[in-house]
């Protein structure tokens, strides 16, 4: 004999609350209150009653999902934000699709086709590096108002963003390395077309001309968000004739690959030179030594970012910033 199949009656029995609400609840969480919200939520566990997605999005017009772009898939630094993203969007009924950008740099179609075929309502983009052309098709769609971006962003394009404080992230850190009575700071850069690297870089030369530090240029070393760009920093740092005492590095991976070099040539961390990351990955306080880190707050890039997308995609919601700045702060460990 078959289970019997829960249905919006039994939900709105066990949540005290009318059919309408628990619709309500369901289709437009943001017009019934938090309380009312959890309690449906609840009875919906309660009774296993299963949405029938596919006829609701027939009603509606709406696919309740949206597409997140990564631009490295096995990058561990977006695991924490798309963790953000997922809970809210869970809060509101929303559906969460991942995708690499790889194979998309240069084909924004093919992003389109992703609202056109009624698979998503909007676009979280965390690649600062798509194509021109692909923006270009992104902003002049008819859905270009329901696309944003996390973390990085670009200069020409004018899409809603959330990011953090990036270049007061650099300075702190190189005022950290300064009261630790380093003067001969350097910097290990990321993707030389990455507008975080470019933020970073100038944080760092800003912080410097401050203090009434020079570097080198040689001390800026070229980079990317690698394991490989790490190691290849250090090889340049141990054929300086005069060695900086002190690396920011532009990410926590890079800091990995840079220590873990210098580690295999006979070097120590902090004895030989202080390093600084950037993120605060999990990996960071569990690396030897423990990483010295500018954070941010991944989890809460994601919220903020999920945030803004889902007020976009509500015509209830008036005031709809472009614009959401995080701040940093300095994570002090064994690194320095």
């Amino acid at each position: 004999m078959s289970e019997k199949v829960a249905t919006a009656q039994d939900v709105a029995r066990a949540a005290g609350v009318s059919t309408a609400t628990v619709s309500r609840a369901l289709s437009h969480p943001m017009k019934v209150s938090e309380a009312t919200r959890a309690r449906v939520a609840h009875a919906v566990q309660q009774t296993g009653y299963r949405v029938n997605r596919t006829a609701r999005n027939l009603r509606t017009r709406r696919a309740d999902s949206v597409l997140v772009l990564l631009p490295d898939l096995a990058n561990p630094f977006f695991s924490g934000i798309l963790e953000g993203i997922a809970q809210h969007l869970s809060t509101r009924g929303i559906s969460m699709l991942v995708a690499g950008t790889r194979q998309m740099k240069n084909n924004g179609e093919r992003l389109i086709d992703y609202f056109d075929d009624g698979r998503v309502d909007g676009l979280i983009n965390l690649d600062g590096a798509l194509g021109e052309e692909t923006l270009k098709t992104l902003s002049n769609s008819p859905h270009g108002e329901r696309i944003i971006y996390a973390c990085e962003w670009t200069e020409d394009q004018a899409f809603p963003c959330v990011r953090t404080e990036n270049f007061e992230g650099a300075a702190m850190a190189v005022r950290h390395f300064h009261e630790l009575g380093h003067r001969a700071i350097g910097h290990v850069m990321g993707p030389a077309d990455n507008v975080l690297t470019h933020a970073r870089r100038d944080g760092v030369i800003a912080e410097l001309s401050r203090l009434g530090l020079t570097a080198p240029d040689y001390w800026i070393i070229p980079g990317d968000f690698s394991l490989e760009a790490g190691v290849a920093a250090a090889r340049a740092w141990l054929g300086m004739e005069e060695r900086p005492t002190a690396l920011f590095c532009a990410s926590d991976i890079i800091a990995f690959g840079l220590i873990s070099e210098l580690t295999k040539r006979g070097f120590s961390v902090p004895k030989d030179v202080a390093v600084i990351g950037f993120d605060d990955i999990e990996l960071a306080a569990h690396f030897i030594p423990p990483l010295t880190t500018i954070r941010q707050d991944r989890y809460e890039i994601g919220i903020a970012a999920a945030r803004l997308l889902t007020d976009r995609l509500s015509p209830s919601v008036e005031d709809q910033p472009k614009l959401v700045t995080l701040p940093v702060s300095l994570v002090s460990r064994e690194s320095c």
